[in-house]
């Protein structure tokens, strides 16, 4: 799977996961949601003719270890998995699922330790927290070389222009007012 671009419905609420399918939107994201749904979840947006991108970190009742992978990958079969733990990014990429790197930028130090979380892991896409930081945006973009999802708190159509202008090439929003 490539990396998406445009929209990126987010589901964080089960309620907000059909209208999620019923967008023009490609690719749906998966953030929360627990191990026995999950499989179901992916089958259905497949059917919808729609890739599917699952928060790892966030599958309630699934470790983060090769076992954990090995389950997501003969079970669920997503287009790609997004999370914070350099483990599991590599771990899809070596499977040949999309990785995408999540990071939260709170200060100088947690972007520092999430550059070098980046080098180790060598994701595909990276999505940065919260997606309001244009300046960041593009600084993480120009330090990595890699293409930048924008996520969190973005509550406008202004934001959502803000972000892709500073070089984000996807938003990702629980939103549904932006979908």
């Amino acid at each position: 799977m490539q990396v998406p671009t445009g929209i990126l419905p987010a589901i964080r609420k089960m309620k907000d996961f059909d209208k999620a399918l019923e967008t023009g939107y490609p690719t749906i994201v998966i953030l929360e949601t627990r191990l026995s749904q999950i499989k179901s979840l992916v089958s259905y947006t497949k059917k919808s003719n729609k890739n599917i991108l699952i928060h790892f970190d966030l599958i309630q009742g699934l470790k983060s270890d090769d076992y954990g992978m090995e389950y997501v990958l003969r079970e669920i079969k997503p287009d790609g998995i997004l999370s914070t733990r350099a483990n599991v990014i590599r771990m899809a990429k070596k499977h040949g699922l999309l990785a995408i790197q999540r990071m939260f930028l709170l200060d100088s130090l947690a972007l520092e330790q999430n550059l070098k979380l980046i080098e180790n892991a060598q994701p595909d896409c990276i999505e940065v927290l919260p997606g309001l930081m244009p300046t960041m945006i593009q600084h993480i973009n120009e330090q990595t070389n890699l293409p930048v999802i924008a996520g969190g708190l973005i509550k406008t159509i202004d934001q959502v222009r803000e972000a892709l202008e500073a070089g984000a090439v996807a938003i990702s929003t629980s939103n549904t007012e932006l979908w």
